[in-house]
């Protein structure tokens, strides 16, 4: 039997010249998401997290809050999705600076990536997303001990679909998990004689209310 840890990022930088930058809060999520998790008495063997900065840098602060000696590598199958070209396909010059008009184009704009009949539009379709992220937590699950998978909400919400129900890769699931994951956020996925299964979703109790962040 083995466990896997998805965790988000902590919170980037919205809004910034470059996003990919963790906040003042999102450094702290990560390091208080690490002291909660040494806590409970969990200790990794293995920490990954995607090539993106805000998941490398969530990744160290979290480790280094735990107080663990493991060193965080690389696995770029926990990437996000380009959701930045997405949003900018769709967004026919509305103001993204508005958190309200951002969050409608994403969901616009992801439907339509998500929904198929539009694959050679997309660097990464749908299905070639849904693969690797699906290779990525094999490999997860490929280590002994428990691992931790620093990534973001799209690998997220995509693994937990296909956990809750394996026949649906019509990403009618996919968006309900993707719009409700928090900042660092810890989401079980356990892996026994059955088979995987979603333990729990979207943690983050061990947050302090004023550090509960969405974007």
């Amino acid at each position: 039997m083995g466990m896997v840890l998805l965790v988000r990022h902590g919170q980037a930088s919205f809004g910034a010249d470059d996003y990919d930058v963790l906040s003042e809060t999102g450094v702290e999520q990560s390091r208080v998401l690490g002291r909660s998790l040494a806590d409970q008495g969990l200790v990794a063997t293995a920490v990954v997290h995607g090539a993106m900065r805000r998941q490398r840098d969530t990744a160290t602060a979290l480790v280094d809050g735990a107080g663990w000696s493991v060193t965080p590598r690389v696995d770029k199958g926990w990437d996000e999705f380009d959701h930045v070209g997405l949003v900018a396909r769709a967004a026919a010059g509305q103001d993204l600076a508005d958190r309200r008009t951002f969050q409608r184009v994403f969901e616009e704009a992801t439907a339509r990536w998500s929904g198929g009949g539009h694959d050679e539009d997309y660097d990464e379709p749908w299905p070639a997303f849904l693969g690797r992220t699906r290779a990525a937590l094999d490999r997860a699950f490929a280590g002994d001990g428990l691992t931790i998978a620093v990534t973001s909400g799209g690998p997220i919400a995509v693994l937990c679909a296909g956990l809750v129900d394996p026949g649906d890769d019509s990403a009618r699931l996919w968006t309900s998990f993707n719009t409700v994951i928090a900042n660092a956020s810890v989401t079980r996925v356990l892996q026994g004689s059955t088979g995987r299964r979603l333990l729990s979703f979207n943690e983050h109790s061990h947050l302090p209310r004023e550090l509960v962040t969405y974007r």
